[in-house]
């Protein structure tokens, strides 16, 4: 009963006042008929608060979305089934679900009468245009009399996630720098040869040919060795994304940041599809393995949370590539960086790993005055400059440029970007 009370709506409290007021004036003016009304209005709220208070509902609630993991912009169906447990019927209910604000209002839905273990099913539709994990419950349900006199709320404590990932654009075919026709089905592979059969012997085991033995490493390493059949090739790629909070510039899913996430993310399904084992490697410390079979969903959900760090440098960046180092292609999603911050850069270079840079001239996502934007603009080209002298293949990336389009330009040739680097070199000199 005191659940209930404590449940009183603003009807219900008028109610109550109303009925006060009531009995102290029959009481003044001597009215008997005043104050039967006067025990009427205080008798409805109470019976109203007793009812609610004392309406012990058994209820279910089974939450699904459908998709649980959409693309920035996409909408995602979530279906609420709730059911009534007990052998009472429940009154007017009123279901309501949070939601962060990033994914709309808050959803309503009033559900009239459940009889004894009856179900029913509501759904509404959520749609987010920024990426991230966001929490989809608690449902509340809010229980009331017919009158509206008297509300109590529940909540069910279970919640379920919505992932929203970066859009992933279509690539087209591109041969890419340092690869080889390969043998057998001619997929492009990568000259860089590494994993676990990468030698040209390995330990005997135990049913192996004995006419394989390699007896000149049986004596170096005084364990009896075996040739290998055959030396597997592998593709290895791996994709840097920059995550400098000064690198990047804009606001919002159009920011500049927005777009080299969203960038990492199509060029690394795009290399999966096309048979890479892939790693991803963060200027916030992540190093994500995405050479599995669900690869593709570890990739994405990483990118759905990726944020930028203040703390981030280049420097560090770097050294987190090279800690696993082991050739290939690196493909790096910049923002604007300083001739300094890319001549660190030219440390990826090792091992015979090959890198092609998309360099962001975040500046193209600011309004700029004239001279602020010839400076931007000379900055940016130097450090592209520095960057191809150090064998970097970069793609320069302005506000408004579509990943399809810039594309292609990954598998130019060493001499399109040395004749680049020429250019670049001419428009530095005429600028000074």
């Amino acid at each position: 009963m005191r659940a209930g009370l404590r449940g009183l709506t603003t009807r219900g409290r008028s109610f109550l006042a109303a009925a006060i007021a009531a009995a102290i004036s029959a009481v003044i003016l001597g009215e008997k008929d005043l104050l039967r009304v006067a025990v009427l209005l205080a008798v409805l709220p109470l019976l109203a608060a007793a009812y609610v208070g004392r309406s012990r509902y058994k209820l279910a609630c089974n939450r699904s979305l459908d998709p649980h993991r959409v693309p920035v912009g996409a909408n995602s169906r979530v279906v609420l089934r709730l059911q009534n447990l007990s052998r009472l019927p429940t009154g007017t209910l009123l279901l309501e679900d949070r939601l962060p604000y990033a994914l709309g209002s808050r959803p309503r839905v009033v559900l009239e009468r459940l009889g004894a273990h009856q179900a029913s099913s509501v759904a509404y539709t959520v749609r987010a245009d920024v990426r991230g994990r966001y929490d989809v419950g608690p449902l509340v349900v809010r229980m009331t009399d017919p009158f509206g006199l008297c509300e109590l709320t529940r909540a069910f404590p279970s919640t379920d996630h919505l992932t929203v990932i970066p859009q992933v654009t279509p690539l087209p075919s591109v041969r890419l720098p340092g690869e080889y026709a390969g043998s057998g089905d001619s997929r492009a592979r990568s000259v860089a040869v590494h994993g676990e059969d990468d030698a040209a012997t390995r330990e005997y085991r135990r049913g192996d040919d004995l006419r394989r033995v390699h007896w000149k490493s049986t004596a170096r390493t005084g364990e009896l060795m075996v040739r290998r059949e055959e030396q597997p090739w592998e593709s290895r790629a791996t994709v840097v994304l920059d995550t400098r909070a000064y690198g990047h510039r804009g606001d919002g899913p159009t920011a500049s940041f927005e777009w080299a996430v969203s960038a990492a993310a199509s060029i690394a399904v795009h290399l999966r599809q096309a048979g890479y084992k892939l790693r991803l490697v963060t200027g916030s410390g992540a190093d994500v393995d995405a050479s599995e079979g669900g690869g593709d969903g570890v990739l994405l959900d990483h990118l759905a949370e990726v944020r930028l760090d203040q703390r981030a440098d280049v420097a560090e960046l770097v050294q987190r590539v090279r800690q696993r180092a082991d050739g290939g292609l690196i493909i790096g999603l910049f923002g604007a960086v300083s001739v300094a911050e890319a001549e660190l850069l030219a440390g990826l270079r090792g091992n015979g790993a090959t890198c092609v840079g998309f360099l962001l001239d975040s500046s193209t996502w600011l309004s700029l005055p004239e001279k602020a934007r010839a400076e931007a603009e000379h900055a940016h080209g130097a450090a592209v400059l520095a960057m191809v002298r150090n064998g970097w293949r970069v793609v320069g990336v302005d506000h408004g440029s579509r990943l399809p389009a810039l594309w292609p330009q990954a598998g130019r040739g060493s001499q399109g970007f040395a004749l680049r680097a020429a250019l670049a070199e001419t428009v530095a000199g005429g600028v000074r």
